[in-house]
């Protein structure tokens, strides 16, 4: 089987990007399919590929994969109208594609919402089998989080997703919230299906990672981090909420580390000088690799959303999955399926949303009970190894394909 596989933010583990696509096409591979994969240019990420782009496009194998990476540059620092035309441009140059490359399965992963077009073509014009995967609702999250207002931009955008959807066989989405908004379109049941994100165990987990700290960190010290985008919608603002509040307590032994890159990041650093949070640490995004490191050398992985009703059950972040392979306790900050999991398995801590004393005093009542700050970790490690291994769920991925492909 000759699967086209269409995910506009592509990147290898070399990059800072989620690893989900390149695993789950290693796995085709190693099944024996072949796999083409079709991309762009994010900020962060690394395709792997290394000529010059002719006619904005440049093309090689990278780990068995035939990667076509077109010359659109992304960052989550473009405005809105710049991120939209990228997302506009990679379709309407992926359509073309989906048209003339021979295959048997065309597959894509949101986001963007946009990325879906190209099988839309495919289904209607070849006949061709189309899946679809949803990281994210849309148009629910942005509305929700107020980024669009306009009717008219709400509109088009709902009425993509309803075309996307059923112009798909089937339909991944990575957590319960999704899988439950997939059916709402109308979706049935029987060709839905839920694969969350994964642990990269190998790269998370490996004996010879060894532990790093940001300079200033003593060993002594609780360190909480937090990996990923500094955006709107992650609500970093919480945890320095909660830096103020352990300042004024004078527990200058919690240290909180900010790893990532975002539209807030300059906002976030100018208030931690501001206010002289000398208890935050701001580095720069890092590929997966290293960051492996400073996750090694945390106690606590704080996995920050903004209070928006939508993200409780709608998101599957790389980070939580990131953490937990790492073997680290994680601090949540708002309800959903991943605040139930770490209750259900006491792999962490789940606070109130907005609730910055809340907040503090979790980092306190970790930084004063190291003991089962441990067994914590320790349980976070056992369901990343039971429950998301990313070898076991790609299994299921290349299982749901393949039989869709008979």
């Amino acid at each position: 089987m000759h699967v086209l596989y269409y995910h506009q933010h592509f990147s290898t583990p070399e990059g800072a990007l989620g690893t989900r696509s390149h695993a789950m096409a290693r796995h085709l591979i190693e099944r024996g399919h072949q796999v083409t994969m079709v991309c762009g240019r994010y900020s962060g990420g690394k395709t792997g590929l290394k000529s010059t782009f002719k006619n904005n496009m440049r093309h090689g194998i990278v780990d068995g994969i035939n990667v076509i990476e077109f010359d659109l540059p992304y960052s989550n620092k473009d405005s809105f109208f710049k991120r939209t035309l990228t997302f506009i441009k990679f379709s309407l140059r992926s359509i073309k594609i989906a048209l003339k490359t021979d295959y048997d399965l065309l597959f894509a992963t949101s986001t963007p919402l946009t990325v879906g077009i190209p099988g839309i073509f495919a289904k209607l014009l070849r006949r061709k089998p189309f899946v679809f995967e949803v990281r994210d609702l849309w148009p629910e999250l942005p509305r929700e989080m107020g980024v669009i207002s306009n009717p008219v931009i709400l509109k088009m955008m709902s009425i993509l997703e309803w075309s996307t959807y059923h112009a798909a066989d089937a339909c991944i989405g990575l957590s319960p919230g999704i899988v439950a908004g997939i059916q709402k379109r109308g979706i049935d049941e029987s060709v839905i299906t839920m694969i969350p994100n994964g642990c990269d165990l190998d790269l998370f987990a490996g004996s010879d990672i060894e532990a790093r700290r940001p300079d200033g960190v003593l060993k002594s010290d609780l360190l909480a981090v937090f990996t990923g985008t500094h955006g709107i919608a992650n609500g970093v603002n919480a945890a320095l909420d909660a830096a103020q509040i352990l300042k004024e307590r004078g527990r200058d032994d919690i240290k909180l580390c900010f790893i990532g890159q975002g539209k807030l990041k300059t906002e976030l650093l100018e208030r931690a000088k501001r206010d002289k949070l000398s208890n935050c640490i701001f580095l720069d995004l890092m590929p997966k690799r290293e960051l492996a490191h400073y996750l090694k050398g945390a106690d606590v992985g704080m996995q920050l959303l903004a209070n928006i009703p939508a993200f409780y059950y709608g998101t599957s972040p790389n980070k939580f999955f990131d953490y937990i392979a790492s073997g680290l306790p994680v601090l949540n900050n708002y309800p959903g399926w991943l605040a139930e999991l770490i209750k259900e398995f006491d792999c962490g801590k789940a606070i109130p949303p907005e609730d910055a004393i809340a907040f503090a005093n979790a980092l306190e009542n970790f930084a004063d009970n190291r003991d089962s700050l441990s067994e914590m970790g320790c349980a976070a490690k056992k369901i990343a190894e039971e429950k998301f291994a990313r070898d076991t769920l790609a299994e299921q991925f290349v299982g749901f394909l393949e039989k869709l492909n008979k």
